[in-house]
């Protein structure tokens, strides 16, 4: 207990386990997403996928358990690193020119905090039904995302999201691979193949399927 102690509050220690709790959740997320491009072979194939899923059972919970503190746990080793940041300099730079960070990098904290705010109201309306813009259903998961995305400002609160999660996880992904060691230290910073891939087809195939609805594409 003693050394989960000392191994949190160090510095690299938080930054381990942001780096471990990212890949877990980029590893959701490339599964979410594959599950979800099933909307595009009709309702048949999601509707079923869906309720594989929940056919799980104890395994679902344990690994909803297991997103969730990780979830947690990536959070608050964001604030508090970010507070260390900021206590170790209390007087901003005056001038900032970089020279190899990206767009990601520099609005990583921004991302974050849109990505969940995105996360607790897509909860809310595709998961449990809270929020309801249209008729919502507890088995028939194409039924509610078509009728979801076909209003305009869902569909694009949808969209601007996954352009932050995209950045995040381009970012997030490459930082994470070199913090545990995936990576190593290359002569071009910015060459970064697999976070790049990665954070396309996360992109990409999230925000495919609210464009195929307001397409008339999927409906």
């Amino acid at each position: 207990m003693n050394r989960a102690r000392t191994f949190w509050r160090s510095t690299i220690g938080k930054k381990i386990v942001m780096a471990v709790t990212g890949l877990i959740m980029v590893g959701f997320l490339i599964g979410h997403v594959s599950g979800n491009l099933l909307v595009f072979r009709g309702p048949d194939a999601l509707n079923h996928y869906s309720a594989f899923l929940k056919g799980l059972g104890g395994f679902l919970w344990f690994a909803r358990a297991i997103l969730l503190a990780s979830v947690t746990l990536h959070i608050v080793a964001a604030v508090q690193l970010a507070e260390l940041a900021r206590a170790s300099r209390p007087v901003g730079y005056q001038w900032r020119d970089p020279q190899v960070s990206t767009l990601a990098a520099r609005t990583i904290r921004w991302s974050g905090a849109l990505i969940l705010l995105f996360v607790a109201l897509h909860l809310l309306h595709f998961t449990t039904g809270t929020i309801q813009p249209v008729r919502f259903s507890t088995y028939d998961v194409y039924a509610n995302i078509v009728g979801g995305f076909r209003i305009w400002w869902v569909s694009a609160f949808y969209i601007v999201s996954m352009i932050a999660l995209g950045l995040h996880i381009y970012h997030g992904a490459w930082s994470s691979f070199r913090t545990v060691g995936m990576s190593r230290p290359r002569p071009n910073p910015l060459h970064r193949s697999v976070a790049t891939v990665v954070a396309v087809f996360v992109w990409l195939g999230f925000t495919m399927i609210p464009v195929a609805v307001l397409l008339g594409v999927v409906h």
